[in-house]
C-alpha cells in the first residue's frame, strides 16, 4: 500500500517545518515546493540526510514543478508574505489573496481529489478564497488556526498554573485573529475545567494574551513570523486527516448554520478525516461568546467581500 501523500506549498519556515515533522513522525511522503529554485531541492536534501540519524522512513521531495504534487492526499498551503511588526494579518489580504489564488488553481489541476489545509494568513479569508477557487466541497478545503490558537491559549495556562503543559485541553473558537474567542468552560486541566482553577481576571488576561499570541512572536523576532508552533498544529491536522482518526480540534471550517453562521469560514470544534471536515459539533456558547463569534465571523466576511469572489 502507498504511503499517503502531502504536498506542502513554501519552503519558507512555515512550510519546511510542517514537511520535516511530517517525515520524522513518519505520517506522510512529502513534496515540498516553491517558486525558488534549489531552496526546496536544498532543503528536502538536507532532511533525507538526517533519516539514518532520526530513524524515519517517510521521503521528501523538493520542486518547483507542481506536476511533481500529482495525486497528492493533503495539500498544505503555507506560502505568502510574514507579518512584520506592527501589521496586522489583515494588512496581507491583497498580496496573498493573489499568490494563494494561483496555488489553489495549480493544486487542483494535478490532485482533483486532494484535502487542502490554509496555512497563509489572513487566514479565514485565504481559506474562503481557497475554497472558491478550487471548486471543491467545502469539507475538503478548511484552515489552520484553532489548533495554533488553542495551543498557544493551553500553554499560557499552564505557565499560570505551574503545570505541564499536555495536562492542558485548551479551546479557542472563532477567526485568526484579534478578535478569537477563548472559551475557559471547554477548556480544561487533568478533567477540570479552568473556571475553577482561576479568577475570571486572570482568565481575561491570559484570553487578551492569546489574541496577541503571534503579534508577541513578531515584535519579538522583528524579521519573520512564528513557525515552529504553527507546523506543529498543522502536522496535527493533516495525521488527523491521513490517518482518519476522526479527532476533534478547533479549525477554520465553512458555515452553514451551525452556531447562527452561514456562508462564512470561521474556526470552531470539527472531526477530521480522510475527507476533510466529517463534522461540525455544536457547543453550547455563553450568549457574550456567540456574540463574540459573530462578530469575528463578520470580521472575516468583511475581508472576504475585498477579494470580490
Amino acid at each position: 500500500m502507498a504511503n499517503p501523500k502531502v504536498t506542502v506549498v513554501g519552503a519558507g519556515f512555515v512550510g519546511a517545518t510542517t514537511a520535516q515533522r511530517l517525515v520524522e513522525k513518519d505520517i506522510a511522503d512529502v513534496v515540498l515546493i516553491d517558486v525558488v529554485e534549489g531552496l526546496p531541492q536544498g532543503k528536502a536534501l538536507d532532511m533525507m540526510e538526517s533519516a539514518t540519524v532520526e530513524g524515519f522512513r517517510m521521503r521528501i521531495t523538493g520542486t518547483n514543478n507542481y506536476a511533481d504534487t500529482k495525486n497528492s492526499d493533503v495539500i498544505v498551503i503555507t506560502a505568502g508574505l510574514a507579518r512584520k511588526p506592527g501589521m496586522s494579518r489583515d494588512d496581507l489580504l491583497a498580496k496573498n489573496a493573489e499568490i494563494v489564488g494561483g496555488i489553489v488553481d495549480q493544486c487542483v489541476k494535478y490532485s482533483p481529489r486532494a484535502v487542502i489545509i490554509i496555512v497563509t494568513n489572513p487566514l479565514d479569508a485565504m481559506t474562503y478564497l481557497a475554497w472558491k477557487k478550487s471548486g471543491f466541497p467545502a469539507n475538503r478545503v478548511f484552515g489552520m488556526a484553532g489548533v495554533l490558537d488553542s495551543a498557544r491559549y493551553g500553554y499560557f495556562l499552564s505557565e499560570e498554573l505551574l503545570c505541564a503543559a499536555g495536562d492542558v485541553e485548551a479551546v479557542v473558537f472563532g477567526g485568526h485573529g484579534d478578535d478569537m474567542v477563548p472559551v475557559p468552560q471547554f477548556t480544561k486541566v487533568k478533567g477540570r475545567p479552568v473556571t475553577e482553577l482561576l479568577p475570571a481576571e486572570v482568565i481575561e488576561k491570559i484570553n487578551q494574551r492569546t489574541r496577541d499570541g503571534g503579534a508577541e512572536i513578531v515584535a519579538l523576532l522583528k524579521t519573520g513570523s512564528a513557525y515552529y508552533a504553527p507546523s506543529a498544529s498543522v502536522v496535527k491536522m493533516v495525521k488527523a486527516v491521513v490517518q482518519n482518526t476522526g479527532d476533534i480540534m478547533p479549525c477554520c471550517v465553512y458555515m452553514n448554520g451551525e452556531y447562527g453562521l452561514k456562508d462564512v469560514y470561521c474556526g470552531v470544534p470539527a472531526r477530521l478525516g480522510f475527507e476533510g471536515v466529517l463534522e461540525i459539533p455544536v457547543w453550547q456558547l455563553t450568549e457574550k461568546q456567540q456574540k463574540e463569534l459573530a462578530a469575528s465571523a463578520a470580521h472575516v466576511q468583511e475581508n472576504c467581500s475585498k477579494l470580490k469572489l
